[in-house]
């Protein structure tokens, strides 16, 4: 079976976030000053053939942990979607 893995990785959150303060401090500076938090992160999308969904979760697991973030200071979530 053919998997598509959407991959959301997102700094912890006791990992200082320069660009996410950066960008908050632009939208309070364009009149959005109700904005209280901005977080930066990275989106990929991993196409790959898999034989059942536990197998694609461990994949997605070992990829992210393996290559895709660094653990020490990114968190990952994913959602797998058959294609």
């Amino acid at each position: 079976m053919m998997w598509k893995a959407e991959i959301k990785v997102l700094l912890k959150k006791s990992v200082l976030d320069p660009q996410g303060q950066a960008v908050e401090k632009a939208l309070a500076s364009l009149g959005y000053g109700n904005v209280q938090d901005v977080r930066i992160g990275k989106y990929l999308e991993v196409s790959f053939a898999a034989a059942s969904q536990q197998e694609a979760e461990a994949q997605v697991r070992e990829m992210s942990e393996r290559l895709l973030t660094n653990p020490v200071i990114e968190d990952y979530t994913f959602e797998l979607v058959e294609v």
